[in-house]
């Protein structure tokens, strides 16, 4: 691998290639933060998506592009005097170093779990505004996202089930009431119901280590295999879905399972 210098050098040269694009391009003269806001999500879900596949090559380029975009807003920040990348740089070191006390102080954390816990405490000190204990959870977030970094936040302030098995009584119990509002046929009152499905569900994800968005995804690319075999193995066939019964479609749904799809 490269040396510190190399990759000193490395970031400096991009730094430089940016303040020219910003100079000589028309398209990227005329950025915004606002501008930029969409792609930044996209850049962010391409590098997730390279990060699920395990693809190192492709890992290598999102990161690439998620740098690009937080050099960006850097840039256009030292344009209004607000901050530059050094300010940006600071204050991370700065917060890694605060919140790192087991490192940098005399704090004691010998586990994950307990840097975890020290981590959310020092976090509450810090004098931004993140008072409130869930108020560090970006509004923004996906909700099944969100809904466990809420989950996550209250238990490191000892909000949580005394025993994980407790959370099976609340899945089943949520369960329960969603099924009796789908028979109410009241829309609004299950609804509210499947979302507290939803919640318990991802309650026990965590309790049991499990992180409920990777799990979701890895069902998602699962489906999509078997749903691509399935529709392949009919054009060859030279039939389409919509004219195949359900036992039909099963039938080679079954054979996508047995070949490990």
């Amino acid at each position: 691998m490269h040396t510190r210098e190399e990759q000193k050098e490395a970031f400096g040269r991009f730094l430089d290639i940016l303040d020219e694009l910003r100079e000589k391009c028309p398209w990227d003269r005329k950025q915004t933060n606002e501008s930029l806001r969409p792609n930044t999500i996209e850049e962010t879900y391409e590098l997730c998506d390279a990060l699920m596949k395990d693809d190192k090559k492709d890992i290598c380029k999102e990161l690439g592009d998620v740098l690009l975009h937080v050099a960006f807003y850097a840039k256009i920040g030292s344009e209004t005097g607000d901050f530059d990348m050094k300010d940006v740089c600071d204050r991370l070191c700065d917060k890694l170093i605060f919140r790192h006390p087991h490192v940098f102080g005399e704090v004691k954390a010998d586990t994950a779990e307990k840097v975890t816990e020290n981590w959310e405490q020092l976090k509450m000190k810090e004098k931004d505004g993140n008072k409130m204990v869930l108020s560090g959870v970006p509004s923004a977030l996906p909700s099944l996202i969100k809904a466990y970094r809420i989950q996550d936040k209250a238990r490191n302030v000892g909000f949580d089930w005394e025993e994980r098995s407790q959370v099976w009584t609340k899945v089943k119990e949520e369960i329960a009431e969603f099924e009796a509002e789908v028979e109410n046929m009241d829309k609004e009152k299950a609804e509210a119901e499947f979302g507290d499905v939803m919640f318990s569900l991802i309650n026990a994800a965590r309790l049991y280590k499990i992180n409920p968005d990777n799990a979701l995804e890895h069902t998602n690319q699962k489906f999509i295999r078997r749903f691509n075999y399935l529709e392949e193995h009919t054009i060859k066939q030279g039939k389409e879905l919509k004219n195949m019964t359900l036992e039909e479609m099963d039938a080679i749904w079954n054979k996508a399972k047995s070949k490990g799809l």
